[in-house]
């Protein structure tokens, strides 16, 4: 791992406020990810099932954690498995955890290995009422694959057909969506990285540049600064290509008097930041981008406003709607004849706002949480409205992520550039 060590009391938390959930008598069990074949004999790099950091912080393959509160025995009411080290393979893949780091890590003390594992989690599972088990049920997950979650659950209920089963998503999918505070100080770490990395990028990016090089820009600051990487894929789109969402061939030259639209974050200790600016090639707005930024910038703090507990993501972003149908009006992009003959269930501003305002934000970019339940303080959300002119060949998007409180929200991104002023004004500054 690149970042410094957390403090394991994140895990510790999250796994205690999991078993509170549990039904009485049952046992849960959470697998890691498979590593996914390229070609030949290669791997895609691994990435770790998003449940199992949650609950664990560990980011090795063939990693397996049980949870049995009513284990007769204490120090098999959390156990962690992990592969054995072996020499062999650690000469050619690199070093695997030991039973003192991975206590340190996760803050679970009784570490067992995954060769030893089935000769215990037998007698468990028969003391056992009902068995937990997971799968991803992120509501825009779209995947055939046959992951490891599905073949287990597979396996466990040919293997032991009359225990009760139950979802272990349904707890984490609305405990993960609400962030403790340690998780938010680590996601301000992965949101200062990205801070800096936009600073930088004010100072390289000039007419002539090409896309690819300010991804690269974005990859070598994001790892000077202790990130893994880039939380998604980034979006460095000038010109018209920013009216595409997720415009990732990056490979155009930026030009005067364009626009360029970045949608990028640092993933740090597997926490996501996701920022979005638009700025201008050559350092100066035009009046109409300025007029099209600004109005973009509005519904962006009017959406931040009503970003309070209570409201469901539906109903925010109905009212979003009502606010963007005014201001398309007053900068000329609607009629009243447009709005007057509008579809209810397609409205006349989703011509120019052809995505929703908000997603869920944490381990994962597009984090697991509701939809259709009132929000709740704790819970980290983007705010992300966007204007897309295709006559005018012209796509804005500002996007800031907030952190739900009792009362309303703070603003994570809240010392990032954001005006017109402020960005040209550092442009100016810098060059």
């Amino acid at each position: 791992m690149k970042h410094l060590p957390l403090n394991p009391e994140i895990f510790i938390s999250n796994r205690k406020r999991f078993t509170e959930k549990m039904s009485k008598n049952s046992i849960a069990i959470f697998n890691s990810n498979d590593e996914l074949p390229s070609n030949a004999d290669q791997f895609h790099s691994f990435k770790q099932h998003s449940d199992l950091i949650w609950l664990t912080g560990i980011q090795q393959e063939d990693t397996q954690l049980i949870l049995f509160p009513d284990n007769p025995d204490p120090k098999f009411r959390e156990v962690l498995v992990l592969v054995r080290p072996n020499e062999a393979k650690e000469k050619w893949d690199g070093r695997r955890l030991r039973v003192h780091e991975a206590q340190k890590i996760s803050g679970v003390q009784t570490i067992i290995w995954l060769d030893m594992v089935e000769g215990l989690l037998q007698p468990w599972i028969h003391l056992a009422d009902t068995i937990y088990l997971n799968t991803n049920e992120n509501d825009r997950k779209s995947s055939n694959v046959p992951v490891r979650d599905y073949r287990y659950a597979a396996m466990m209920r040919e293997r032991y057909p009359l225990h009760e089963y139950k979802r272990s998503a349904k707890i984490i999918k609305e405990l993960r969506a609400v962030k403790s505070p340690l998780e938010i100080e680590v996601m301000q770490k992965a949101i200062d990285i990205t801070d800096n990395t936009f600073r930088r990028l004010l100072q390289f990016i000039k007419p002539g540049v090409m896309e690819y090089e300010i991804e690269a820009e974005i990859w070598h600051s994001f790892l000077s600064q202790r990130a893994s990487g880039p939380a998604y894929g980034s979006i460095v789109a000038s010109g018209d290509r920013a009216r595409t969402l997720h415009y990732v061939e990056n490979n155009k030259e930026c030009k005067d008097g364009e626009l360029l639209l970045m949608d990028f974050g640092a993933e740090y200790a597997n926490y996501c930041a996701d920022l979005t600016r638009t700025i201008p090639v050559n350092g100066k707005f035009t009046r109409r981008q300025k007029t099209v930024y600004n109005a973009c910038l509005h519904l962006h703090q009017y959406a931040a406003s009503i970003l309070k507990p209570g409201i469901s993501i539906i109903d925010y972003t109905e009212k979003v709607g009502d606010e963007a149908t005014v201001i398309f009006q007053k900068i000329g992009l609607l009629r009243k004849s447009d709005i007057k003959n509008e579809d209810p269930q397609n409205r006349a501003y989703r011509k120019y706002l052809y995505h929703g305002i908000s997603h869920h934000l944490g381990i994962d970019v597009h984090d697991i949480g509701t939809r259709t339940s009132p929000i709740k303080p704790g819970m980290v959300f983007t705010i992300e409205p966007g204007i897309y002119i295709e006559e005018e060949q012209m796509g804005i998007r500002i996007e800031n992520n907030f952190w739900v409180t009792r009362n309303g929200n703070k603003d994570l991104m809240k010392n990032i550039p954001i005006t017109v002023e402020e960005i040209e004004g550092f442009m100016k500054k810098i060059k």
